[in-house]
């Protein structure tokens, strides 16, 4: 007795074999639009659980790359089971150093994505997904950064509105978009040492990947459709 096999369950297998950049980003872009909605306890325990699926297709976009994959799960391991337990005893320690493991997952990451695109003279539908994702990738990568720098040096960053008061989780992520992107809209400003160096490193980073990496997508591509 044969079976019909199950068509679009293999449709979507096969596009997510080619396309795993494009998950990556769609579920970054999603917790961009959970953000406003999860606020307390309860939102903190969702967006943890959503965290740990972000940080598993970040490992999964790894393993489509020529980078070591066992790197990326050493350091999502711990980052994953800090950030539960984290949200679960409601511990800021924790939740530092969660946010540095995550930091590093997230990095590697877009290193390997970046390597990724780099790695050939032709451009896929894919890496142009990959191009976007390691965007998010840096982004939420240096506001993790930023959120360990304002735990360990107080007063790092200053705010247009109760400036005196610790930057939120989504304040620093919006400041890490609008550094990296050069917008440089200015409501959140760094005022420590430590704060301003990653600031600067993060303008660099995105300066950067913006004339290496997305310059030379767009070149190969005009390259590609003049040839036809």
């Amino acid at each position: 007795m044969t079976t019909t096999p199950d068509l679009p369950r293999e449709r979507w297998s096969a596009r997510a074999r080619r396309h795993p950049s494009a998950f990556l980003l769609a579920a970054q872009l999603l917790s961009l639009l959970l953000f406003p909605v999860l606020d307390g306890h309860e939102g903190r325990v969702v967006f943890g659980g959503f965290s740990v699926l972000v940080l598993v297709l970040a490992v999964w976009v790894v393993n489509r790359t020529p980078s070591v994959n066992w790197i990326a799960w050493l350091l999502a391991a711990p980052a994953c089971v800090l950030s539960l337990l984290s949200v679960l005893f409601d511990s800021q320690t924790l939740l530092v150093w969660s946010s540095a493991f995550e930091a590093a997952v997230y990095f590697y990451a877009a290193v390997s994505l970046i390597v990724y695109m780099m790695s050939d003279h032709r451009v896929t539908t894919d890496e142009l997904l990959a191009a976007g994702a390691t965007f998010t990738l840096l982004a939420w990568g240096f506001a993790y950064l930023f959120v360990v720098c304002q735990h360990w040096y107080p007063d790092s960053f200053a705010g247009a509105v109760m400036p005196e008061r610790p930057r939120t989780w989504l304040e620093l992520l919006f400041f890490s978009f609008t550094n990296l992107s050069a917008t440089g809209l200015g409501d959140i400003v760094p005022l420590s040492p430590a704060a301003r160096v990653l600031t600067m490193f993060e303008q660099l980073a995105g300066v950067g990947y913006v004339a290496v990496v997305v310059s030379r997508l767009i070149g190969l591509s005009i390259l590609r459709a003049s040839k036809r």
